[in-house]
């Protein structure tokens, strides 16, 4: 029987690039790994986010050299969400034979597509779940109903306050993501690399519907204003309490809201082997 964990406790890689035993130990919350261009930050991430995708029930056994641990030893997986900063144009003949229109055009679009279908599909959750709570006959129960509501509102009055720059905030009469620009109707396709990278990060995180899960992201302060970076951390962990973050950065911006004692250098957590002849 599957057994959901809450976060993932270290994370241990034997022979990163042949030389390296790597052993890093987690905290529930924000882990932020940094380090020189070429030390090893993305393979790090990439790694363990490729044990994810492949290990079956058992988590704590070895998979090409890497092994994850969760918080509880019984636990079997955890879901997880991967975040990667650099949009480029489409070119997997997989990817657009299901484009569904002229609007997706680079992997941001894409990504925002699944996130748009998603979107909907917790609307329709926090629905049926506030319906639940109005037709019970405990009046604490109705009360919780308008609670479930109050994060899409947090999500959409963030949308508005970064975007608002440009003049743009949500409708919130539609069910889908879309802008008012000037009265103008503006789709997502339109935003900017930098908007479409910051919709797409609160997006994910705000789906999720505050359940236990890992965020990973790499370097997710590409195309952001240093503004956003700053506020980023702090923004997930308002949607999303639960949510463990695990990401690699080079900006010093990213850490400045208080999260200095949640870096880790790559040369801290790594031991050279020693091959013995």
């Amino acid at each position: 029987m599957e057994k959901q964990a809450k976060y993932i406790q270290r994370i241990e890689i034997d022979r990163l690039w042949g030389r390296l035993n790597i052993v890093w130990e987690l905290n529930p919350e924000v882990n932020i790994l940094s380090g020189i261009n070429g030390v090893g930050k993305s393979t790090i991430l990439n790694r363990s986010v490729h044990y994810l995708e492949q290990t079956g029930e058992v988590k704590s056994d070895i998979k090409n050299g890497v092994r994850v641990f969760f918080d509880d030893p019984q636990a079997t997986f955890i879901p997880y969400d991967v975040i990667r900063s650099y949009d480029r144009p489409l070119i997997s003949g997989d990817i657009a034979t299901r484009i569904p229109g002229e609007y997706v055009k680079s992997e941001l679009d894409w990504q925002l597509y699944l996130l748009q279908r998603k979107y909907l599909d917790y609307q329709v959750n926090i629905g049926n779940q506030m319906i639940e709570l109005l037709n019970s006959n405990d009046e604490e129960q109705r009360s919780k109903a308008a609670d479930l509501s109050l994060a899409k509102r947090k999500f959409q009055d963030m949308v508005d306050s970064l975007f608002g720059y440009t003049n743009k905030t949500i409708d919130r009469k539609r069910n889908d993501i879309a802008f008012f620009q000037n009265n103008e109707l503006l789709f997502p396709d339109k935003l900017s690399s930098g908007e479409k990278q910051m919709l797409v990060i609160l997006l994910t995180v705000l789906v999720r519907n505050n359940e236990h899960c890992v965020l990973f992201m790499d370097e997710p302060e590409a195309s952001l204003h240093i503004e956003w970076q700053q506020k980023l951390i702090a923004m997930i962990r308002e949607l999303n309490p639960n949510v463990q973050m695990i990401l690699t950065t080079h900006s010093p911006a990213v850490i400045m809201e208080g999260w200095l004692d949640a870096v880790t250098e790559v040369s801290d957590i790594s031991t050279v082997v020693e091959d013995r002849v």
